[in-house]
C-alpha cells in the first residue's frame, strides 16, 4: 500500500503530515462537533522514528484524519518539501491552549483523559482559571494498562452522556496514538493526543524556554531535565528520524512499485 499525499500534505518518515501551522491547526480543532469523529495525531521526531521502525504504527498514523507537525524538524521537512509557510510547528501545549481559548466563543466542550488523578485534576483547575468560561465536561485518569471491554464500554457511555466536542488524551507516545485509533469512532468526537501538555499545563513540569523551542532545541532541554527517562527517545530516536526523512523518496518509490 503506497502512502499518498493530498493537497496541503507532505510525507515525512513514511507518514502523511498536514502542512498546517499553529493558527490554522487550532482553527481546525475548534471546528469540532460531538457526533463527528475525527482521528488526529501530533507527530514529532520521536513519533516518526517509531513509525520508521514499525510498519503497523506507521499505518495507524496514516489512517488518521489529521496528522499535525508537532516537531520543529518535522516542520522543517515540510518547508523543504514545498510548504515555505511552515515556519513553526504545531506544538501540543499551544494547540491545546489555543483551542480551549478560542473555543469559548462557541461553547466548545472538552473532555480531559490521562495522567494521574492529581495531575488531571490540577490540569482542569489550571485551565479553568486561565480560560474562564471554558467548559470541561469530563476529567478522568485511566488505569495504566489497556481498558477491559467493560471499562471501555463504560468510558464510551460516559462520553456519550457528556457529549464533548474535543477529547484530549495525555497517555504518552505511542500509547495515546493507539488509543486514538481504537476509540475515536466509538467516542464520536475529535480526539487529540497531546502527551506532555497535561504535565506542562498542570504545572508539573516546566516547558523549555521559548528561545530553545524556536531553534529546535527543546529536546536537549527535556533530555537534560530527565536523562534517565528520555535518553533512548532522543539519542536513538533522533538519528532514526533523520534516516527516515532522508530515505522517504526511496521508500515511496519502492511502495509505488508494489
Amino acid at each position: 500500500m503506497s502512502t499518498s499525499t493530498r493537497p496541503g500534505t507532505f510525507v515525512c518518515c513514511g507518514v502523511r503530515i498536514e502542512a498546517l501551522t499553529r493558527e490554522p491547526a487550532a482553527a481546525l480543532v475548534v471546528d469540532s462537533h460531538y457526533g463527528q469523529a475525527r482521528r488526529t495525531h501530533l507527530c514529532n521526531a520521536y513519533t516518526l522514528s517509531l513509525a520508521v521502525r514499525d510498519p503497523e504504527y506507521r499505518a495507524l498514523l496514516n489512517a488518521a484524519d489529521v496528522n499535525f507537525a508537532d516537531g520543529h524538524y518535522v516542520a522543517m521537512v515540510g518547508r523543504r518539501r514545498g510548504f515555505p509557510d511552515m515556519a513553526a510547528r504545531v506544538y501540543g501545549p499551544d494547540l491545546m491552549a489555543d483551542t480551549i481559548d478560542q473555543g469559548r466563543a462557541r461553547g466548545l466542550k472538552h473532555y480531559l483523559y490521562g495522567a494521574s488523578p492529581s495531575t488531571v485534576t490540577a490540569l482542569a483547575e489550571k485551565l479553568a482559571e486561565r480560560f474562564p468560561g471554558a467548559e470541561f465536561v469530563g476529567v478522568e485518569s485511566p488505569p495504566f494498562r489497556p481498558l477491559s471491554p467493560e471499562e471501555a464500554d463504560d468510558l464510551v457511555a460516559r462520553v456519550a452522556e457528556a457529549k464533548p466536542d474535543v477529547f484530549w488524551v495525555g497517555l504518552g507516545t505511542p500509547r495515546q496514538d493507539k488509543f486514538v485509533a481504537d476509540y475515536t469512532a466509538r467516542l464520536n468526537c475529535t480526539v487529540v493526543p497531546v502527551g506532555a501538555a497535561f504535565d506542562f499545563h498542570a504545572g508539573n513540569k516546566p516547558s523549555a524556554p521559548e528561545f530553545l523551542q524556536r531553534h529546535g532545541m527543546e529536546w536537549a532541554y527535556r533530555f537534560a531535565t530527565e536523562p534517565r527517562r528520555l535518553w533512548k527517545r532522543y539519542l536513538v530516536g533522533n538519528p532514526v528520524f533523520i534516516y527516515g526523512a532522508l530515505t522517504d523518496r526511496f521508500r515511496t518509490a519502492r511502495s509505488e512499485r508494489r
